[in-house]
């Protein structure tokens, strides 16, 4: 039964709760962290560890996405990104870098506008993503459901193995000046598994998995300091209650399809690996990391964090967050040393907090709580706090 609450003569609202909000509780035998699998398999494609990169052009370049293919995960490059714009894209990066780094905040947020105005060059993303195929990892782009009809043939071209429709909030149905998109009709005239997202209620969350997406977005990335949708638009999503919907919408799938199942993938408030671990307890399959994969050396925003909304040519929807590693100080000037990325999902961890580690911090609490693989973990008991 669903938690109400009067907010108002005549007006309720439904109690949510954020990933914060929730512990999770042991209740069977603990196990050796080293009988424990963090793999998983979307359509024809295995990974080792359950995480995905937010497709921004903070984090993920062709060699970032290259680097967490061979460690496991999937890098997703904004395929509406300065990868798809500009040559120098590095060049590019670091002219923002030190725009912002010198307090011009305002004129660094308008040149990334300025930077993403720039007309989109086909060949330009199908050398990145021919940069990370001739690597051998899976490569994954993403497009927004306003241009996926447009980009879509060129990336099949250039040999995409997955496709992210992502957008802040989407539908089964993106409705438009032009021609609608029609998932469910885009999505079955296509070779390649689809991932689309995000959502934030059972209801849209099952009528994507209709589509025929082999994956669902849960939420949209959000961050303190680093996403503003809930001042901007007036949108949030409640992580906890998001991801525990959308696996109901899953399970209510399986059922009616027979057998089908469609992967959640939590996207939103996932700071540390015991956050990580929360998205995985509370229906998660994997999830998608912003912030936390952007403090490792190998990120192009050179200790800067921005989600892709951040762009937006007239709605911007995030800022640009300083993520420094502040407690790894190594240079001789006394400057910030950032991690590598290895070690920030692998460790070692000499910080307490559960930044760094990310994959061992969910693999030692699955052990602690007694569950040897993934969807095991979703069924631990929760409790919620007062």
């Amino acid at each position: 039964m669903r938690d109400m609450v009067e907010i108002g003569m005549g007006r309720t609202a439904r109690r949510t709760y954020e990933l914060d909000d929730v512990d999770i509780v042991p209740s069977r035998r603990t196990r050796s962290s080293k009988q424990v699998s963090l793999s998983w398999q979307l359509d024809a494609y295995r990974f080792e560890i359950p995480c995905l990169a937010h497709p921004t052009d903070a984090l993920v370049s062709p060699e970032f996405a290259i680097e967490l293919g061979r460690l496991g995960g999937l890098g997703v490059i904004n395929g509406e990104g300065l990868w798809a714009r500009h040559a120098d894209v590095s060049a590019k990066i670091d002219q923002l870098v030190e725009l912002v780094g010198k307090g011009g905040y305002e004129r660094a947020v308008s040149l990334l506008q300025e930077l993403h105005a720039a007309p989109m060059q086909p060949d330009l993303l199908a050398s990145a993503v021919a940069q990370v195929r001739t690597a051998g990892v899976t490569v994954a782009v993403r497009v927004s459901p306003q241009n996926a009809r447009t980009l879509t043939p060129a990336l099949l071209q250039a040999g995409v193995d997955l496709l992210v429709v992502h957008g802040t909030i989407i539908s089964a149905e993106h409705v438009s000046d032009g021609e609608p998109l029609n998932l469910k009709t885009f999505i079955a005239e296509l070779d390649v598994p689809v991932v689309a997202g995000g959502v934030s209620d059972h209801r849209t969350a099952l009528h994507l998995m209709r589509t025929g997406a082999a994956g669902v977005i849960v939420g949209y990335g959000s961050y303190p300091g680093a996403t503003t949708t809930g001042e901007v638009l007036g949108i949030g999503v409640p992580m906890a209650t998001a991801i525990a919907d959308a696996a109901a919408a899953r399970r209510d799938y399986l059922d009616e399809t027979g057998g089908r199942y469609v992967h959640v993938i939590a996207d939103g408030d996932i700071a540390t690996s015991g956050q990580l671990a929360k998205a995985i307890a509370c229906g998660a399959d994997a999830a998608v990391l912003g912030v936390p994969l952007s403090v490792a050396a190998e990120a192009p925003g050179r200790g800067w964090y921005w989600p892709s909304a951040a762009a937006h040519p007239s709605v911007p929807r995030g800022s640009l967050l300083h993520v420094d590693d502040p407690w790894d100080l190594g240079g001789e000037d006394g400057a910030s040393v950032r991690p590598s990325l290895e070690r920030v999902l692998y460790g070692p961890s000499d910080e307490p907090f559960g930044s760094l580690n990310l994959v061992g911090g969910l693999r030692r609490s699955m052990a602690k709580a007694g569950y040897s693989d993934l969807k095991e973990f979703q069924k631990v008991g929760l409790s919620v706090r007062a």
